[in-house]
């Protein structure tokens, strides 16, 4: 049975209120900031809009920032770039992985996927400084290889897609 309690329903959703400001308020300020010069911005903490919103918004467009040289369009770019090839990347070796493991019979197979396994419980810091020694010697600093290469092999995608496998009845494979 359901009790109506007024003060408890108050201060539930008080809380709840108060809860959902505090998440909110950073991106507030974020927003007003980029209304605002960045001498305005050093100097006070502005909690109202400027008149700045549209100059700025084209400079982040069309020039970019001062010290990084590159536009908003072109982050948006590589982003894309990384995202789709590590996406795709991860989605193949991890298919082809666990549908290897699952229906070839080969020796040792369940400890190769245990060595796959066993990957999910290194941190990614440990995986930082031989992840860059790979890639320098393999000369892909500074290009998209070096970028996506590392991050495509993916034991957690391994794991489930052989969690799949093995529910795929035998009749239905054969």
């Amino acid at each position: 049975m359901v009790e109506h309690r007024p003060i408890l329903t108050f201060v539930t959703h008080a809380t709840l209120i108060l809860g959902a400001l505090v998440l909110a308020f950073p991106i507030y300020v974020t927003f007003v900031a980029s209304t605002h010069t960045l001498e305005v911005v050093s100097k006070s903490f502005p909690l109202l809009p400027g008149s700045h919103l549209v100059e700025n918004y084209l400079r982040a467009l069309t020039v970019g920032p001062r010290d990084v040289g590159a536009t908003v369009g072109t982050m948006m770019l590589n982003s894309l770039i990384m995202a789709l090839g590590i996406t795709f990347g991860k989605i193949s070796i991890s298919l082809l992985a666990a549908f290897a493991i699952v229906y070839f019979r080969f020796r040792l197979r369940m400890v190769f996927f245990w060595m796959i396994f066993i990957t999910l419980m290194l941190p990614v810091e440990v995986r930082i400084l031989p992840t860059y020694k790979v890639a320098a010697d393999l000369k892909l600093l500074d290009s998209y290889a070096g970028l996506i290469f590392p991050l495509i092999a993916s034991a957690t995608a391994t794991f489930l897609f052989r969690q799949f496998f093995m529910t795929v009845p035998d009749e239905l494979c054969e």
